[in-house]
């Protein structure tokens, strides 16, 4: 089995181009991660993701734990087998869902105890916990259990929280099990000040992982903000190991976050807009919902493979999704999934190229005009 690794390729500015390589093999970089939390992207089949392009996906400890649970799926012969994806796979920690969805939580220094917000059952996930877990679950890539700091939080709130995810951090490297082929992530956290996530930093390089994300944004501060916290924090990072951003995003988001220099991306929002009818395109978002599309025989793209685009026509989509019928969300998730990952082969080959200030000029231009007009 190879060992885990990063290998950059190709540079342009702050942008890399580079591969992952994990027990269950590689993933191209810059790379999107569709969500898979519950073990399975949602409205598509696991071939579906595939033929998107995706390499790797994302699934959850949190959310696995309480169903169908860690053991069961270790059973089974885990989680690769038990949703039938043969590639990489990333588990997030669960701290984030801890804090977001469980009921009656109680945060100690040892780890939280929570009231599951499925049946009420009560938990406790620390940081060897969550190792074990996601162990059982046999993910690639591993996430440090964390706090993900609330925003706005003042500078001593986040300051506690930063450094609690640091000494859980330390728990977590020590509660992981090496094995070749797979990697732990430690979060940077800190939330919106300098020196929080300078400290953050120091304290996780010192400690020593495969990679490293970028906690606690996405979470209400806007583009503007996480962007300067990109500024600060991403150089700090170590140039060998892949960076992740953790819960990013829109289309936009991505593109600059790439030219500064991240290289992993997961967000829900492909999967989660495409079951309300809102669809991601190279000229901005549709609302299928809207009645304009209801006798337009256009594709949604002209330009995109996939079967939504290649097969059906707008007024059809649109009808699926008035309806209420399965298969327009189907069809709609299935174009966002390929849209992104369209976006981040773009940004691939616009970096391989030495034009990613270009390709991003234009991406940008393209995303602002709007949908195609009505007939």
């Amino acid at each position: 089995m190879p060992p885990f690794s990063f290998t950059v390729h190709a540079r342009d500015g702050a942008a890399r181009r580079g591969t992952i390589q994990t027990a269950h093999g590689p993933a191209e970089t810059p790379a999107f991660m569709p969500v898979g939390t519950a073990g399975t992207v949602k409205a598509m089949t696991p071939e579906d993701v595939a033929a998107t392009g995706a390499e790797i996906v994302l699934g959850n400890t949190y959310h696995l734990m309480l169903r169908p649970g860690d053991e069961r799926v270790e059973r089974l012969g885990g989680l690769h087998k038990f949703m039938n994806w043969s590639g990489p796979i990333l588990t997030d920690s669960g701290g984030f869902q801890v804090m977001s969805l469980a009921e009656l939580r109680k945060l100690t220094e040892e780890g939280v105890r929570f009231r599951s917000h499925i049946d009420g059952s009560y938990h406790t996930l620390t940081p060897e916990r969550s190792m074990e877990i996601q162990r059982r679950l046999d993910a690639d890539i591993t996430m440090a259990f964390d706090e993900c700091t609330p925003f706005p939080a003042d500078h001593e709130t986040a300051l506690t929280s930063m450094e609690l995810s640091m000494r859980w951090a330390q728990r977590s490297r020590e509660a992981f099990t090496d094995r070749e082929g797979y990697g732990l992530f430690g979060i940077v956290q800190g939330g919106v000040y300098e020196d929080l996530r300078r400290r953050s930093v120091e304290a996780l390089t010192s400690i020593g992982f495969e990679g490293y994300a970028v906690g606690g944004l996405a979470v209400g501060e806007g583009q503007e903000l996480m962007f300067q916290v990109l500024d600060y924090t991403v150089p700090l990072l170590p140039e060998d190991r892949p960076r992740y951003l953790m819960g990013v995003g829109k289309p936009d988001d991505i593109v600059g976050a790439v030219e500064r220099g991240v290289d992993m991306f997961d967000c829900v929002l492909p999967t989660r807009s495409g079951r309300t009818g809102q669809i991601f395109t190279s000229r901005g978002t549709i609302n299928l919902k809207n009645a304009r599309h209801a006798d337009d025989p256009r594709p949604l793209e002209e330009d995109c493979p996939c079967p939504a685009c290649a097969n059906y026509s707008r007024a059809y989509l649109h009808h699926l999704i008035r309806a209420g019928e399965m298969l327009g969300p189907m069809l709609a998730t299935r174009h966002n999934v390929q849209f992104y990952q369209r976006l981040t082969a773009g940004l691939r080959e616009a970096i391989e190229a030495g034009r990613l200030a270009d390709h991003a000029a234009r991406f940008r231009e393209d995303y602002a005009r709007g949908d195609i007009p009505a007939l």
